[in-house]
């Protein structure tokens, strides 16, 4: 995040000595974005950051995909995905199963409620939305802890791991780059502009530091193999939550949807004010309770629309959805429309919308810039029936 923070004990200078009340010497990490040509911070440990003492293999979960040809539109039930008590046994980092994945962003979700693993990804930033349920995420930052409707923003190798309280259900934004907020809401100098739907008081980051004893600890480790996405087991002689200060602009934070204003108009306001990050090649949006449009004659769904450059992913989490009326979608449903595809409201939705006044819906948008394939999740959740709910009635 682009503004600047300080938690815990820094030495007035940076690049200089900070001692412990021994009189030895914290260990300076400088922890960087882009070769160290964008935003960073520095964090100063008690023990050395780079010394491990073991290294073997972690098999990753089955994170292969398949194309979406012949081509069609998709809904997807992700509820289906943890039945009966399978949650409890689960926990958010390993009982992920990836639901639609390309070279840029990949999209998973999970049930769980077993503490994770102390984990890593060194592959880009993730985004977790939070569908329900609390809990606390530990970072090598500090704690956060994290609510129903929150977005959990972990940059890219922070380390950390999940304590649910409790069943959570999460939906994760894998990105193989940096999430951040849109440019044309920030200023040059990267601070949030009176016209974006939300501000910096709105964003939750660590407020203390948090040290943790332990030695011979493991840390999962995502990242990039011959092969694709691979994963290794470090294993740290002392516990990697050992920062007793830390101050930048990189850190991991929280935003709830609640906190996001929605952007209306007299008439159908197009996608983009909705969005909330994005990241080389997609965009994340949220579509939240609120006044519709207000013109006489003003038709408050979304007009039939060809994605000509996009691959359209909504996650229903909250609320009616009144465009998708007849489908079969409802909460905890993804509808996948593709590139090539024109879609819209549902058969009646059309002519329903004329007069409302409000919507009271929550879902979250996710648009990517190449074509997304299904993963195991979104093959094993789907729904057959969807692609034929406009015409009402199958394939000839």
């Amino acid at each position: 995040m682009a503004y600047y923070r300080q938690v815990g004990a820094v030495p007035p200078k940076r690049h200089t000595q900070h001692r412990t009340p021994e009189g030895g010497l914290y260990y300076e990490e400088l922890m960087g974005e882009e070769g160290f040509s964008a935003d960073s911070s520095l964090l100063y440990h008690r023990n050395i950051p780079s010394a491990i003492v073991g290294s073997s293999v972690w098999e990753l979960p089955d994170l292969t995909t398949e194309a979406n040809h012949p081509l069609k539109p998709r809904h997807l039930k992700l509820h289906d995905l943890f039945g009966g008590e399978e949650w409890k046994s689960r926990d958010i980092v390993t009982g992920r199963r990836l639901v639609l994945g390309n070279g840029d962003v990949r999209i998973s979700y999970v049930a769980a409620g077993e503490v994770s693993p102390l984990y890593r990804n060194s592959i880009g930033d993730e985004c977790v939305y939070i569908e329900s349920g609390e809990g606390v995420v530990e970072t090598v930052f500090g704690a956060l802890s994290f609510k129903q409707g929150d977005y959990v923003m972990l940059p890219r190798a922070t380390t950390h791991r999940w304590l649910p309280d409790g069943q959570v259900r999460a939906y994760a934004i894998e990105a193989n780059s940096h999430i951040t907020p849109p440019k044309r809401y920030l200023s040059k100098y990267g601070q949030l502009l009176e016209h974006a739907p939300y501000c910096e008081r709105d964003l939750h980051g660590p407020s203390e530091p948090l040290l943790a004893e332990g030695t011979d600890v493991e840390v999962l480790i995502k990242h990039r193999g011959s092969s694709g996405l691979v994963g290794t087991r470090f294993v740290y002689p002392q516990h990697p939550f050992d920062v007793v200060g830390w101050d930048g602009c990189l850190y991991p934070y929280t935003f709830n949807v609640s906190d996001f204003e929605p952007i209306t108009g007299r008439v159908h306001q197009p996608p983009p004010v909705h969005q909330v990050f994005e990241g080389d090649n997609f965009v994340i949006c949220n579509f939240v309770p609120r006044k519709v449009d207000y013109h006489p004659l003003s038709i408050p769904v979304p007009y039939y629309h060809s994605n000509v450059d996009s691959d359209e992913v909504m996650f229903y989490c909250g609320g009616d959805y009144e465009a998708r009326k007849g489908s079969g979608i409802g909460q905890g449903s993804i509808s996948l429309h593709p590139g090539g595809h024109s879609h819209g409201p549902q058969p009646g939705a059309y002519e329903r919308s004329i007069g409302v006044e409000y919507f009271d819906e929550l879902a979250v948008m996710v648009d990517t810039f190449r074509p997304l394939e299904l993963g195991e999740g979104g093959r094993a959740a789907e729904d057959p029936n969807y692609a034929w709910t406009w015409a009402g009635r199958g394939p000839q």
